[in-house]
């Protein structure tokens, strides 16, 4: 039995994640401001995470075997953490995402498939030293600029770029002197400062199913379209992306808690399709023909529609001992289960 303390889980994934450590016998709480009530036989503790001293307060002595974090957004969120539950837990695993080896949110110079100017590189999966946190312009310390209302572009690159500087605080420390404006910066590899701190980023594929569950709405959006004859925007030559279905994902989670390793892993189930194929999925579901809009170069399209690759590679978690499923098995009963809820 390990004491497991998960910060969120009160929605989706997270949810099933916290039930499936109960019924394994573990002894499980939830940290979150009281938004809900946790399943029965998982204990609660109320905080702000982002009020250092009163989480210190919420947690009293306690200490745990892993922490599971499932809403840490920003490098500030990630120092209050570090700091607080350096010596309270073995193991440290945040829920992160595959957003942040999107090119298009990637400071210039810090992905090695992002350069400007450079040859088009083969389209392979990316791996998960193809992101270096530890290389400027990233800069860890500060958060992302708060993107205006209704600027989804903006809003997606604060997302990724957030979640990337908390992995970087998490894995190597909070970097540089703080100067009048912000940290010190250079053109040198940043060097970790502090203890090392056994965590773990799960870079979490597009997560789907579970009906009404799946709160995004984005498996629902082709659902509606598809089953109403309206046309899906798409992008001229859409490249493939990952997914990972959301009980699959709650799974993972619950392995990776019981592991040793450290450092950034991706979860992907196997497959890698692209918006026609998902298209094609839910038109043969729903017994239609699906209809596409190609929009132009630059242009917003439907999600999963993406003009250019990041699709992950799951190699390190396989040899590390999970077995995935495949996209293809699993997708056409996610439809099935969205088409029910949107009916």
């Amino acid at each position: 039995m390990k004491r497991i303390l998960v910060i969120g889980g009160s929605r989706y994934f997270g949810k099933s994640l916290v039930t499936r450590l109960r019924d394994a016998g573990d002894d499980v709480m939830v940290l979150n401001r009281g938004s809900s009530a946790p399943p029965p036989g998982v204990g609660r503790l109320l905080a702000d995470r982002d009020d250092e001293a009163g989480l210190r307060t919420a947690l009293g002595r306690r200490d745990f075997d892993v922490v599971v974090d499932q809403v840490c957004y920003t490098p500030l969120q990630a120092a209050v953490a570090r700091r607080v539950f350096a010596d309270r837990t073995g193991r440290y695993v945040m829920t992160s995402t595959m957003e942040v080896y999107d090119p298009a949110t990637l400071p210039a110079g810090s992905g090695p498939r992002s350069a400007p100017g450079l040859p088009a590189a083969p389209v392979v999966p990316v791996v998960e030293g193809d992101l270096d946190l530890t290389r400027p312009p990233l800069r860890y310390r500060q958060e992302p600029a708060a993107p205006a209302p209704g600027d989804t572009r903006a809003q997606a690159r604060a997302y990724a770029e957030g979640k990337r500087r908390a992995e970087a605080v998490f894995l190597h420390g909070p970097h540089g002197p703080l100067g009048p404006t912000g940290p010190h910066e250079s053109n040198e590899p940043l060097e970790p400062t502090g203890p090392p701190f056994p965590f773990v980023s799960v870079r979490t594929a597009h997560v789907l199913g579970g009906g009404r569950a799946e709160f995004t709405g984005r498996l629902a959006h082709y659902v509606r379209r598809i089953a109403a004859g309206i046309p899906v925007d798409v992008h001229a030559a859409p490249y493939g992306t990952s997914f990972i279905h959301h009980l699959e994902m709650a799974d993972f989670l619950d392995w990776t808690a019981r592991q040793t390793f450290t450092g950034p892993v991706n979860a992907a189930s196997h497959g890698a399709p692209d918006v026609l194929d998902l298209c094609a999925t839910v038109a043969e579901r729903l017994g239609r023909r699906p209809h596409h809009r190609v929009v132009e170069a630059g242009a917003d399209a439907s999600p999963f529609s993406f003009d250019r690759a990041y699709a992950m590679d799951n190699g390190r978690a396989t040899a590390l001992g999970f077995a995935f499923g495949r996209v293809a098995d699993w997708l056409p009963g996610a439809v099935t289960e969205t088409a029910r809820a949107t009916g």
